[in-house]
Parts: C-alpha cells; sequence; structure tokens
C-alpha cells in the first residue's frame, strides 16, 4: 500500500470514529471505570469498533492495537495503532480537546499518524517524508532561541509519580514557567506541530496514546523523543518529550536530569 493510500485509509478511519462520537459529545452518556481506573464512555467503544471494521475489510492482514479492544495480529509488519478518545476526561467534561488517534507503524517505528478533533473538526496529519498539514494546509514548528522563553505544556500533574513529578518540575523551572499549560493529552502536540506550544514533557503514556504523534511533530519540523533522549519506537517506556525546536533536545534533556 502507498503511502497516499494509507493516508486516505487513516483519514477514512477518523471520520468513521469522528461519526461514532459526535452525537455522545456533551451528552449523558454512560461513563465506565477500566481496570486501570481510568474512564472510558459508549463514545470510546463505538469510535473504536467504527476503525477496527474498515481495518478489518480493507487492511486484512494489518495488526491492530487499540486502547478498548486490545491487540488483533497481523501478518503484513504492519500495525495499525488506535486510541479513539484520547482525552477521555476532556471529552466527558464537555472539553473539545480531546482527540482520536491514528498510527500507522512499521516494524514498530511509526511511519504515519493523524490527531483528529472531531467537534472543532481540526485535523493535523504526519508521514515520513510528508510536511504535517492542520485541515489540509502545511504546519511549522516555531524555533525557541533559549529554554527559558519556552511555553511548556503537559497533561497534568497527577499523571507523574513523585520522581517523575521532581524531574519535570526541575525541568519547568528553566521553561517559561508563568505560561506553563495543563490538560490538553494529544492536542498539545498538534498545537506544538502548529508552532503554539514550544515542549511537551510527559511520562507514563502507552504506545496508544504516542505513537500517532511522532509523524505528526517530526513533519512539522520538531522532535519526539523518551527522557534519555534517544527516539520512540514500540518498546519505549512512555517517558515522552516533544519539541517543536531541535535545538533546545539538549536543554531539555539536560533538565530533567537535574539532581534533587
Amino acid at each position: 500500500m502507498k503511502i497516499e493510500q494509507e493516508l486516505a485509509l487513516a483519514m477514512r478511519l477518523a471520520d468513521a470514529a469522528g461519526e461514532a462520537i459526535r452525537p455522545h459529545f456533551r451528552s449523558l452518556a454512560d461513563t465506565e471505570r477500566k481496570a486501570d481506573a481510568s474512564p472510558v464512555t459508549v463514545a470510546d467503544r463505538a469510535a473504536e469498533e467504527a476503525m477496527r471494521r474498515i481495518l478489518r475489510a480493507e487492511a486484512p492482514r494489518d495488526g491492530i492495537i487499540g486502547e478498548e479492544f486490545g491487540t488483533e495480529e497481523g501478518n503484513s509488519g504492519r500495525t495499525w495503532v488506535l486510541d479513539p478518545i484520547d482525552g477521555t476526561v476532556s471529552f466527558i467534561g464537555g472539553r473539545p480537546i480531546f482527540g482520536t488517534l491514528i498510527a500507522l507503524l512499521v516494524d514498530g517505528w511509526p511511519v504515519l499518524g493523524l490527531i483528529d478533533q472531531p467537534i472543532l473538526r481540526e485535523r493535523w496529519v504526519g508521514a515520513s517524508g510528508l510536511p504535517t498539514t492542520f485541515n489540509g494546509q502545511p504546519v511549522r514548528t516555531r524555533a525557541c532561541s533559549t529554554l527559558a522563553q519556552a511555553m511548556l505544556a503537559t497533561t497534568g500533574p497527577h499523571y507523574f509519580d513523585d520522581h517523575q513529578g521532581q524531574h519535570f518540575m526541575a525541568l519547568a523551572a528553566r521553561t517559561d514557567h508563568r505560561r506553563m499549560m495543563m490538560g490538553g493529552d494529544c492536542y498539545n502536540y498538534g498545537l506544538l506541530a502548529s508552532g503554539q506550544i514550544d515542549v511537551v514533557c510527559e511520562a507514563g503514556l502507552k504506545l496508544h496514546d504516542w505513537a500517532a504523534l511522532v509523524p505528526v511533530v517530526e513533519g512539522a519540523g520538531g522532535t519526539m523523543c523518551d527522557w534519555n533522549g534517544d527516539p520512540l519506537h514500540a518498546g519505549s517506556d512512555g517517558h515522552v518529550i516533544a519539541l517543536g525546536d531541535p535545538a533546545r533536545l539538549e536543554d531539555v534533556i539536560e533538565g530533567l536530569a537535574c539532581d534533587h
């Protein structure tokens, strides 16, 4: 399958997920707790089921990893990674800053990614070798001359354990922490790709949380890696940094490595 076909398929997946999600937004949809105590809604499951139906019909040899329904093995070396609603808490609270995440991995490396916000109808699309687009138009990250001027974002302090939180706050102290943003999940990475945010730093992410973000950020001129500066792949441990300006990578790594 050529990249143009893969992108078209990813777009159809996002369209189907959006159709499943929109009727439930700001409704009194049933919410349950999963085994890890995280929330899940009718919309999460309906969106993932819609995407899986399309993939089984159009890419039957490819594997699927989804947040809600686990893994379906394939035999093509290609795996679609689905997070129907990244930011379920924002969805439940009626905030349109959640997103559907769709990634394609080849031999464990993300080569295509899509962030779709179905309420605002905002969509970032990235693929290896191609410029990232936002609603069809190319976008770029912004330059950041010093870490002290950087706008830092993270989903929330409660997602860090004490040790991780200490390192995050050490990094935050080196940034323009008066403008630090909390909340946003995947939406922060789209904003970074569009040049609105400089750094996103998180820990404890699962493959479905970050796989789609890498091609989006990197196709816009940024970089993503773990807290050691190593590239992200299917075996990464969930410590994630996204940078709009790759020139600040050493500064961010140094900030995170501060002793306490």
